[in-house]
């Protein structure tokens, strides 16, 4: 008899305990209303062109090698020097460069393993050479 009330009462807090784990919330409590957030699936690069002087470039083309293809894209920078290349993709490397004038600047790499989704590249081109 001792033994049926024991295994009764093991059958009870093992129920008890499945029961308790099916309720307990994965996402926080269930008054808190806050938007799941999902993980980018591309990155965006962008930066600003400049001389040596710090002065934007304005018309500065500047190119965007990825490194599986070899395709390059590019971009001309605006009035602030600035430049934008959207929907990248992450598991890729990127070359990225600037030229105007006959003059270029040096090239700088985004890699897959950069975690920041929107990396930022400055680029100096140095007008006088």
């Amino acid at each position: 008899m001792k033994r049926f009330v024991l295994i009764i009462a093991f059958a009870v807090a093992v129920g008890a305990t499945a029961l308790a784990q099916v309720n307990i919330p994965l996402t926080g409590s269930p008054s808190d209303p806050s938007p799941k957030r999902t993980r980018p699936t591309s990155k965006t690069l962008s930066g600003t062109v400049t001389d040596k002087a710090d002065q934007p470039i304005v018309g500065a083309v500047v190119y965007l090698k990825n490194a599986k293809t070899l395709v390059v894209k590019s971009f001309f920078t605006q009035e602030n020097g600035s430049y934008r290349f959207p929907q990248l993709a992450m598991n890729t490397d990127y070359e990225v460069w600037a030229e105007k004038d006959g003059k270029k600047s040096d090239s700088k790499s985004v890699s897959q393993f950069d975690d920041r989704f929107s990396p930022t590249i400055n680029l100096r081109i140095n007008m006088d050479k």
